[in-house]
């Protein structure tokens, strides 16, 4: 029986909800699909389009979270987080289905990861790990090999325009090579596009840049990364390697900071 033609598609989020009664779940349910995924409902301005082809999931602006009640969350992070914005379970999906784009993309090539430390890691290791399987249930075997750059772009809450790699700037391994940036959040974009310039002077083959999250900016530049995961809107968020000041890197989800 199908209650409403729009939940089917959007099963991973079924799992969050934790032992309630049959009409709190379609309740929930029908929240979710209509506040998380609107993407049926929601025009996007064309700029934002002109480099992402895969699609994306689309969180919108009044959606709060899920409350930290609900979830397995450590104490002393109460007062400083507001809720779960996106649950472990829903990322890991997204994320699947991204090593899927990127696996229908690159087909039998090598890639080189080029994984941007320290946010990225956990995007990193999961979207890796999720390409080698699919490569493995398909018989299809893919060389990843991954290296890391680690930026500075965060002052405190407050995104910085300029780009600065710590350590060496030199990226000539990448020459001649099958690039996939990754990324944890972008949301200017300022940043990223400073680093795909720096990484094209190398030459490599190819360049693709993916990104976990997207945040809507009123000055977002015109390129989205080819893969994103979620467009969140305008508000810090931390947890899943994301932190402030170090602190929140430690969480699964991905959660709404105060």
């Amino acid at each position: 029986m199908t209650l409403w033609p729009d939940v089917a598609h959007s099963h991973a989020v079924i799992d969050v909800v934790l032992n309630p009664g049959r009409w709190k779940v379609l309740l929930i349910l029908k929240r979710v699909v209509t506040i998380i995924f609107p993407e049926k409902t929601r025009r996007v301005a064309p700029e934002m389009e002109s480099r992402s082809t895969k699609g994306r999931v689309v969180i919108k602006d009044e959606w709060p979270g899920y409350s930290l009640k609900l979830f397995t969350y450590p104490e002393h992070y109460h007062e400083d987080v507001e809720s779960v914005y996106i649950p472990h379970g829903v990322i890991m999906d997204r994320i699947e289905r991204l090593a899927r784009h990127i696996m229908e993309d690159i087909s039998d090539q090598n890639i080189m990861v080029l994984c941007v430390l320290k946010g990225g890691y956990k995007f990193c290791c999961d979207l890796v790990e999720h390409i080698k399987a699919i490569g493995r249930s398909a018989d299809k075997y893919l060389e990843t090999r991954v290296e890391f750059i680690r930026l500075k772009s965060y002052l405190n809450d407050q995104s910085t325009e300029d780009l600065q790699i710590i350590g060496s700037q030199d990226l000539s391994f990448l020459r001649g090579k099958n690039v996939l940036i990754v990324e944890a959040i972008v949301d200017t974009g300022k940043t990223i596009n400073a680093l795909l310039k720096h990484v094209e002077t190398f030459e490599p083959k190819m360049v693709k840049v993916t990104a976990l999250l997207v945040k809507r900016v009123p000055n977002m530049v015109e390129n989205l990364p080819d893969y994103v995961g979620f467009e969140i809107p305008n508000r810090f968020v931390v947890g899943y390697a994301l932190d402030y000041n170090e602190y929140f890197r430690d969480l699964n989800n991905v959660s709404a900071w105060h």
